[in-house]
């Protein structure tokens, strides 16, 4: 259908959207690592219970991207994300001053819908942003979406930090200090996003559902699904293999810090290789990197951990894999969206593939976070739980193989 939307007198600096990006994770990393911790210890939930609400709370931000990307498309970007910034921060508030699992609960689903409202907004800006580039003769859009994805890493430095050394101090300090750089990002996207200008443009804008009619599109999305809920493990599996080696919810500092060294150096390297290489090459790799990931830590799993430094190196093998494979699928997944939306409607398409990972996190997370509750201590089951874990991007392995394959030409042109 038709639609006059207003038309901004610009289009968006994608290093505003980078830098932005930045903001955000400082604040989603200084609080989310240190929830299952806080619901386990503070909280006394059982494991079953924990993967629940962590799922609810993916699920609430990732489920609802379709319902933000549709917002985007529908009344603007800039208005969606700051409404999406003021939804964080109420959650965040919850979680500092709740105390009880139902305020704990409502806060953590509140943090997520505030994501679930800014985030495809920014990459559809930032989708647009990137096509015009490459048009230009610059940077492409895939390269872009690297360079995002190095910023984002950067927060993953500085929010962990935060969170540690607040840590010791209570979650509630922990809380506080997250709600307060959303407070930050708020203010500096108010004053910096471009605005209308009062004119419209006439849109063909497609209804949102038309998303779901393209099968190859659903097949990519269920598929791609895979990467959120491996990379979900970071906060709800990573800590059980911390406490299965002894080791201290300090390191959790560390090793996101290995992640995002990791990131910073070899993003964009990998990202030009995945332009030349293509999809059908890279995406089946980087979910078997995810794969690798968990399979890494159930070859320790069922054995003592050893007193000194060689405790810690399950939990940095799965980080290095685990990262090792997000740098490959995410600019290349991301590069994509506009080839099967043929440019229209980004903003749902990009929803509607966070949405559908949201949904394989939700279910995954509560059909497996009772089998972590065996890996937390060294036996076979320990393993046995991992190997579960490892499944489910190996799945998405094969049959991005077959997805993915008439795509390599726009990948690699």
């Amino acid at each position: 259908m038709l639609a006059q939307i207003s038309a901004s007198p610009k289009v968006t600096s994608p290093y505003l959207l980078a830098g932005s990006q930045l903001i955000f994770n400082i604040g989603f990393y200084a609080v989310v690592p240190f929830l299952a911790i806080y619901l386990r210890d503070d909280l006394l939930l059982s494991g079953s219970l924990i993967g629940l609400i962590i799922g609810l709370r993916t699920f609430s931000q990732q489920g609802m991207f379709l319902l933000g990307g549709a917002l985007s498309d529908r009344f603007g970007a800039r208005v969606i994300i700051l409404c999406g910034c003021v939804v964080r921060i109420s959650g965040y508030l919850l979680l500092a001053f709740g105390g009880e699992l139902l305020p704990v609960v409502l806060g953590a689903c509140l943090t997520g819908v505030g994501g679930a409202l800014f985030s495809p907004a920014i990459e559809a800006l930032l989708a647009k942003a990137g096509t015009q580039s490459e048009k230009a003769g610059k940077r492409s859009r895939a390269e872009w979406f690297a360079l995002f994805a190095i910023c984002g890493e950067l927060g993953t430095v500085l929010g962990p930090l935060l969170g540690s050394l607040l840590a010791g101090f209570g979650f509630q300090r922990v809380a506080l200090a997250g709600a307060g750089v959303f407070v930050v990002a708020l203010l500096v996207l108010f004053f910096c996003l471009p605005g209308g200008n009062g004119k419209t443009e006439t849109l063909h804008m497609l209804p949102w559902w038309k998303t779901f009619r393209k099968p190859r599109f659903v097949a990519f999305m269920v598929a791609y699904s895979a990467y959120l809920f491996s990379y979900n493990q970071l906060y709800l599996a990573l800590p059980v293999e911390l406490s299965r080696s002894g080791s201290s919810e300090k390191t959790l500092g560390p090793l996101f810090m290995l992640a995002s060294v990791l990131i910073i150096t070899l993003q964009m390297p990998l990202a030009r290789l995945a332009r030349r290489i293509g999809a059908a090459r890279m995406l089946p790799v980087g979910f078997a990197l995810l794969a690798a990931s968990f399979i890494s830590v159930a070859l320790f799993a069922a054995t003592p951990a050893p007193e000194n430094w060689q405790r810690y190196v399950p939990a940095a093998c799965m980080v290095t894999l685990l990262t090792l494979g997000q740098m490959l699928i995410v600019p290349v997944g991301k590069d994509l969206v506009p080839w099967f939306a043929d440019n229209q409607n980004l903003g749902a398409h990009y929803g509607a593939l966070a949405s559908m990972g949201g949904v394989t996190v939700l279910a995954g997370n509560f059909l497996l976070g009772g089998q972590l509750d065996n890996a937390l201590l060294p036996s076979a089951a320990a393993s046995v739980a991992w190997m579960w874990l490892a499944l489910v991007p190996s799945l998405s392995a094969l049959a991005m193989i077959f997805i993915c394959r008439p795509m390599a030409k726009h990948v690699g042109r």
